[in-house]
């Protein structure tokens, strides 16, 4: 007749199953922290050696840095003009240019300008595309002219009239002048009273004209 197992028997068999039990957690743990393959790490070293490469090429080297300016699409401006203002660092990295201080400068030094666009031409250039702006109106004041452009900015003052652009005068007409005499072209204006002073009455003789002789009759 069969005995049950005693207490004995019973921790005898559950103490056989930790040996069994024991290589295989510590292999799961093994492959759980394996170390990266020889060829794994040599990528990345190559990938931090080409990074490394490129940030020197462009900030620590003589290959990409500033050695010269071109100013495109003045009108009016002279590109030497253009260039004092943008005060481009000559032999700074190219990479290492602010583009856009640049360009704000540029603007604030010379109100004429209506854009500027500052592009990095590789490997050694900085191009600067400019975009005046257009008068709409001029005011003139004292013998000079302001230019008005056609957003209302009020953006350089200039000695002469330039183009046919409308001009309105500050400076009071003469009393028989018209409204409208004060905004006709700057450069063509004429006072009234010169006006008034080519003019002739009806019946007037010209300077040639000479007066006409009724010839007598003889009775």
């Amino acid at each position: 007749m069969a005995t049950a197992p005693t207490t004995a028997e019973k921790g005898g068999a559950r103490g056989s199953k930790g040996p069994s039990d024991g290589p295989s957690r510590q292999g799961a743990r093994n492959r759980r922290f394996r170390v990266p393959a020889p060829r794994l790490l040599l990528s990345a070293l190559g990938l931090a050696a080409v990074a490394v490469g490129v940030l020197w090429a462009l900030y620590g080297s003589d290959w990409f840095r500033v050695e010269r300016v071109k100013t495109s699409g003045t009108r009016v401006l002279t590109a030497a003009q253009v260039e004092k203002a943008a005060a481009v660092p000559a032999g700074a990295p190219l990479a290492s240019v602010d583009t856009d201080a640049i360009a704000a400068r540029t603007r604030q030094l010379l109100p004429r300008i209506e854009s500027i666009e500052v592009v990095r031409s590789w490997p050694h250039g900085i191009d600067l595309r400019v975009t005046e702006r257009q008068p709409a109106l001029l005011i003139e004041k004292g013998g000079k002219f302001t230019e008005v452009d056609r957003s209302g900015v009020r953006f350089a003052t200039v000695a002469t009239a330039p183009g046919a652009s409308p001009c309105w005068s500050s400076t009071p007409p003469p009393p028989r002048a018209s409204a409208a005499s004060a905004r006709t072209g700057c450069s063509g204006r004429r006072s009234a009273s010169g006006a008034n002073s080519r003019r002739r009455s009806p019946g007037t003789p010209g300077p040639s004209a000479s007066p006409r002789t009724t010839p007598s009759r003889s009775n």
